[in-house]
Formats: structure tokens, C-alpha cells, sequence
């Protein structure tokens, strides 16, 4: 009935639910954000999120603490950040065929990896993963664990960095006039690099979450479209962290919602639908959002614009 669909709304393991589906969608989305804000579209971050999740769980598998598989994660993602700017900004390739690429690449090259480190494993191996911050007074913050804390801060902090420094303002402004930035002296090559790695460093600890924190073991296909899901929620976001957090907790709500309604049979607003339906129900209503508010999006001019120095 309509009435139980609205009661799973109310509910603590609902919001718990929501927060915990959201998280690698904040950092994937945050570190799309960046790459995007200096004028580089990054659509590797499948294939980085998926390198991240497993370099990340292997670290803590091999003996590594939790927190040493998260900078292993971070540090996988600004390696293949390197490459992604060298071929998109240095030599000034196609991005959309570079970021194919990267994510063919770097899931292949997860894979195998997995594959030669476990050659005779009828089941993953399993860690064990990042614990809930029980001490915390919030009930729904204290079902999490320290990367979704990890995850919210990182919201305001990459916020005031783009917004209220000198740093923030020169990656903005190579996302909207290399030419300018050029002019007053900034190198467009290395900010943009730059961004690109730091914005990957976030999609591979965007992975690891999924390896260290919402499972305890690497799975073939584990990542499953978030990093695409990522790309949308950045142009619905106007390029915003803050509206990038609310996209992620927007998601968040309707795969929730997807997976509570299956589980209680109570039907989509008191009507009862094939399973099939609650599958699509976060991507069609994402789908939606997106277009009500791309209509309003405010794109950087320089974006998958290649730039050479001294070219006007």
C-alpha cells in the first residue's frame, strides 16, 4: 500500500541504507567533478574505480592496515590519472576515446591481476573490512564506517578549496579559459594533470570503499555502472560539490527504496510490478532528475576542449 512505501522512508535502516549506497558515489562523483572543472571529461573512472577495489582489498590481503589499502587505492587511481592526462592533455587526444580506453584497460588489467594472484580460488578471499563507527551519537552515522565520514568532509573541503583559494580559482579558470590562465602565467598542462590525478586518486578510493568497506572481498563486476552513474550526477550537480552530495543521497534514496519494496513485497506505491521495475526505478528517476536539471547546468566552457600553450 502507499502507505508502507512512505513508512520505509521513516525508518533509521532506510537512511543507514541510503548513506551506505551513496558513498562511492560521493568520491566517484567529487573526483569527476574535479577532472571536469579543469576542462577534462575522465571516463576511465570505471575502469579506475575497479583498479582501485582491487589494489586496495589485495594491500589489506597481503597483511596491509585498512588505511594503507585506502592510500594504495588513491595511489592506483593518480597513476592512472598520469596516463589519462598525458594522452588527453599532452597529446591532446580524443577524451571520450582515452576514457573508454582507460576503463578497458584498467579493468582488464584488474582482472588479470586477480587472476594471477589467484589462479585456483573457487571463491574471492576475504578481509576483514573497515568496522562501524558505533561510539558516534548520530544513529544513522554510526552504522557507517570512517570512510563515509571520510566521504561527507571531503564534500565542504573540496568546496572551499575551489571556491575560496587561489588553487581552486586557477583550475576553474583553466576549465573555462586555458588561454587566459596562460596569460597570467599558470602552466594548463600541469593544473590540469594535476586535477585529473587528484580526481582519479577519489574514484579509486571510490572502489576501495566497495572492497574495504561495503563487502570483504573483490568480485568481477562488483563496481556494476557506478562510475557512470558518477559522470551523470556531476552535470546534474552544476558542478557543484554540494549538489553533487545531494545527487549521490538522491541515488542513494531510490536504490534503497528499489531494494525495500522488493523485499516487502509492498508494491510500487500500493501496486504490485515485476521485480524488473525496482531494478530500473534509481536509473529512470535519475534519469529524470538529470534532465530537469541539466536544462539549468552551467558546463565549463573549456571542457574536452584540447589546449596547446601560445594557441588562442
Amino acid at each position: 500500500m502507499l502507505a508502507e512505501t512512505f513508512n520505509l522512508l521513516s525508518t533509521v535502516p532506510f537512511w543507514v541504507a541510503v548513506l551506505r549506497i551513496a558513498t562511492p558515489l560521493i568520491f566517484g562523483t567529487l573526483g569527476v567533478l574535479l577532472c571536469e572543472r579543469a576542462g577534462v571529461l575522465n571516463l576511465g573512472i570505471e575502469g579506475i574505480m575497479v583498479a582501485g577495489a582491487f589494489t586496495g582489498w589485495l594491500t589489506v590481503y597481503q597483511g596491509g592496515g585498512l588505511w594503507a589499502g585506502v592510500a594504495v587505492a588513491a595511489l592506483t587511481g593518480a597513476l592512472i590519472g598520469i596516463l589519462h592526462g598525458w594522452l588527453t592533455v599532452s597529446l591532446a587526444l580524443s577524451q571520450h576515446v582515452t576514457g573508454l580506453g582507460i576503463t578497458l584497460f584498467a579493468a582488464s588489467l584488474a582482472s588479470y591481476a586477480y587472476r594471477v594472484s589467484f589462479p585456483k580460488v573457487d571463491s574471492p578471499p576475504t578481509i576483514q573490512p573497515f568496522a562501524e563507527m558505533s561510539a558516534l551519537p548520530i544513529p544513522v552515522l554510526s552504522a557507517q564506517t570512517p570512510l563515509t565520514l571520510l566521504a561527507l568532509l571531503l564534500v565542504p573541503a573540496i568546496g572551499y578549496v575551489l571556491y575560496r583559494t587561489p588553487l581552486g580559482l586557477a583550475v576553474r579558470t583553466v576549465g573555462e579559459n586555458p588561454a587566459a590562465a596562460e596569460g597570467q602565467g599558470l602552466s594548463v598542462t600541469r593544473l590540469r594533470i594535476g586535477a585529473i590525478m587528484a580526481g582519479s586518486a577519489l574514484m579509486g578510493v571510490a572502489g576501495a570503499f566497495l572492497t574495504l568497506a561495503a563487502f570483504n572481498a573483490f568480485y568481477f563486476n562488483m563496481v556494476n555502472g557506478r562510475g557512470w552513474v558518477c559522470v551523470a550526477l556531476v552535470v546534474f550537480a552544476s558542478w557543484r560539490p554540494g549538489k553533487a552530495l545531494l545527487g549521490a543521497l538522491l541515488f542513494g534514496v531510490f536504490d534503497a527504496l528499489q531494494l525495500r519494496l522488493q523485499q516487502s513485497g509492498a508494491g510500487l506505491f500500493g501496486v504490485s510490478v515485476p521485480y524488473q521495475v525496482y531494478l530500473m526505478l534509481p536509473y529512470i528517476l535519475s534519469i529524470v532528475a538529470l534532465v530537469v536539471m541539466a536544462r539549468r547546468a552551467a558546463y565549463p566552457q573549456a571542457l574536452m576542449k584540447p589546449y596547446r600553450k601560445g594557441e588562442r
